[in-house]
């Protein structure tokens, strides 16, 4: 079983995770001491974000890291003034994009404007021409061409324009450093216009789990980038451990993908033990992983994976697919100590394998089990995501056209 401390080359696979966590840490002190401290004068900066944003029935990631900093802004000195703005994002119908149209142009002059990447990055002809005149930020939480199940012309289409509204824009938010090295080399920007405000994590009590092993938790929207049909394939393979796995996640973003998930768990027999539980939150969310003895994610692409940090401030240790930046949400623990296991993304051999060794190897469960619970307490708290955020805002330039 492998607890991911070296690679094929001998090389620390996550060598360059301590002095991110290190900074991340001292990001999150330095935070701490400012949160309660709301400036006597806020300036505003005018947030357009997703019209589901609040839709308890299509969690994301996305959707909650827009939320949360909305709430972190004002103790550093920023109000943030909510534009959801309804569509099908990023592809939107006419209407949709005349009403993202109708609330920029709204905006005066040079006013401070946060676009969340997925209502921005697919509409070019709106987005472009506003960046004469107002004071943009685009936060990208997935580079649009990295979704799953997009016809080929599709995704080269969002590529192209994503392309072309960040190299608009003054400044690029981005979630990880994976994601910041990702837009710099993917679509040609200046470094010094990109930077990370990875998303925090709220310390939650220790998850007592079940009997220590057998509780297997995926929070994750069921979808192809997300993979669950690998989870399936992979505990398909392993049918003799006593495992029970429950996938809490949104169910309408691909029923096609979701109807096949169904079938493909019905093939394999695993109605009683594999669950798809729908969105969950507040106290439902809690009680899943309350109850969960491991984490496990097999997505395709991740900037970051907020559902690792979330599993990890409950002390629950990891099982996920090596991409984008899920390395860097898995992290270390202060003593080096790794809380997570990874492996190839296109290998569900190589998850049925990890599951074996979790089940059989009394020794590494209890190392990563304590790994995670000393990586909890070095967990960045939200009020880093918002300094940074505020930081980033602070320093757009004055002059809309010429920093352009």
């Amino acid at each position: 079983m492998t607890d991911l401390t070296l690679e094929k080359t001998g090389q620390a696979q996550l060598a360059y995770v301590p002095a991110q966590v290190a900074a991340s840490t001292s990001a999150a002190a330095s935070a701490s001491a400012n949160v309660g401290i709301v400036p006597m004068s806020l300036r505003t900066v005018h947030f357009v974000m997703p019209g589901g944003v609040d839709d308890p029935a299509a969690p994301s990631g996305g959707n909650a890291y827009d939320r949360r900093v909305c709430l972190d802004l004002p103790g550093f000195g920023w109000q943030a003034v909510r534009h959801p703005v309804p569509g099908s994002w990023p592809r939107p119908g006419p209407a949709d994009r005349d009403a993202l149209a109708r609330t920029l142009g709204d905006l005066p002059d040079d006013t401070v404007v946060l676009l969340d990447g997925l209502v921005a990055c697919g509409v070019p002809e709106v987005v472009v021409p506003e960046a004469e005149r107002l004071r943009l930020a685009v936060l990208v939480h997935l580079p649009l061409g990295d979704e799953r199940g997009l016809d080929t012309a599709v995704a080269a289409d969002l590529d192209a324009r994503e392309r072309a509204v960040l190299r608009a824009v003054p400044a690029v938010v981005a979630t990880s450093d994976w994601a910041v090295r990702r837009l710099v080399s993917h679509h040609g920007l200046a470094p010094e216009r990109v930077h990370v405000a990875a998303p925090g994590a709220d310390i939650a009590p220790l998850a007592p789990g079940t009997d220590g092993v057998s509780q297997l938790l995926c929070v994750a929207a069921v979808t192809p980038r997300k993979g669950q049909h690998r989870l399936v394939e992979a505990l398909a393979a392993v049918t003799d451990l006593p495992w029970r796995c429950v996938c809490v996640g949104g169910l309408t973003g691909d029923p096609e993908y979701v109807a096949h998930l169904r079938d493909l768990i019905r093939r394999h027999g695993l109605q009683d033990r594999l669950h798809l539980a729908g969105p969950q939150a507040g106290a439902a969310l809690d009680a899943a992983y309350a109850t969960a003895d491991l984490m496990v994610l097999t997505s395709y692409a991740e900037t970051y994976g907020m559902a690792i940090t979330e599993a990890l401030a409950r002390g629950i240790p990891v099982l996920a697919t090596d991409v984008g930046g899920v390395p860097e949400a898995v992290g270390r623990a202060p003593d080096g100590g790794v809380p997570g296991i990874l492996v190839p993304p296109e290998d569900p051999a190589a998850l049925a394998a990890e599951l074996r060794g979790w089940f059989g190897e009394p020794d590494v469960r209890r190392r990563l089990k304590a790994a995670a619970r000393s990586r909890r307490a070095a967990l960045g708290g939200w009020a880093a995501t918002a300094r940074s955020l505020a930081a980033v805002l602070g320093r757009l330039p004055e002059t809309p056209r010429r920093a352009a």
